[in-house]
């Protein structure tokens, strides 16, 4: 049994992007008045989107933001699976034009191929980051540490920054940032919707079998705080 970390609950989703969005802004902007600089690290998918809009209009010092991705599907920028594009269209606009954004796929034809290059561009991002922005599927995976994955072990247990992941229940290879990584951070949000996830929610919490729902490893953990954002619709 895992115990519960802090959960927020809202009716809608915009209501919830809006509070986590201002919520999100106030720790970025103290950590630039701080150290200059900040480091946001954040999921692809539907369910962020409202998030990104309501975070693109926040007036903040955006210039020294960094921004980039928990995982990425190893397509093209301008693919309709691309988590970056998603990012570009709702996030990268607005206030947050000038966030300098740090996409996870690069040149090469493959995600092994790959993983150095993005460690390289990811090595002056701030660390610890400052704010993670998780999702969770149905499964239990988050980022692309997935349980049906013969790379879940690595992930988890690694210490580099990142690796190739090739899921057997989704489409496309993977580059996801690994658990260490992700821990790695000053404040993490597990941002979920609809009441299918709030029962995927309870049965994560219900076990500390982290091989079964890789989520578990990041709820069970105790360094890094853990805040779920919840909305009951969409």
């Amino acid at each position: 049994m895992i115990s519960l970390p802090v959960l927020k609950t809202f009716d809608t989703a915009p209501e919830l992007a809006q509070v986590l969005a201002k919520k999100i802004a106030a720790q970025l902007q103290e950590s630039v008045d701080k150290k200059g600089s900040a480091s946001l690290v954040l999921s692809g998918g539907s369910t962020p989107l409202k998030l990104f809009a309501a975070l693109s209009t926040q007036a903040i010092d955006w210039q020294e933001v960094f921004v980039t991705l928990a995982d990425e599907r190893w397509v093209s920028p301008e693919h309709a699976d691309s988590n970056e594009r998603l990012v570009r269209e709702h996030l990268l606009v607005n206030r947050a034009a000038s966030a300098k954004f740090r996409g996870l796929k690069n040149i090469h034809s493959t995600p092994e191929q790959g993983v150095q290059m993005t460690t390289e561009v990811l090595s002056n991002l701030p660390r610890p980051f400052d704010v993670v922005i998780l999702g969770m599927g149905n499964d239990g995976h988050t980022a692309s540490l997935f349980p049906c994955s013969e790379q879940l072990t690595q992930g988890l247990e690694t210490e580099a920054m990142c690796l190739a992941v090739h899921p057997t229940t989704a489409p496309h290879g993977r580059l996801s940032l690994s658990l260490s990584a992700l821990l790695n951070s000053r404040q993490i949000y597990l941002h979920l919707q609809g009441e299918a996830k709030q029962q995927v929610l309870e049965q994560a919490l219900s076990s500390d079998d982290v091989m079964a729902m890789p989520i578990r490893a990041v709820l069970k953990q105790r360094n890094t705080p853990v805040d779920v954002y919840w909305s009951k619709n969409s």
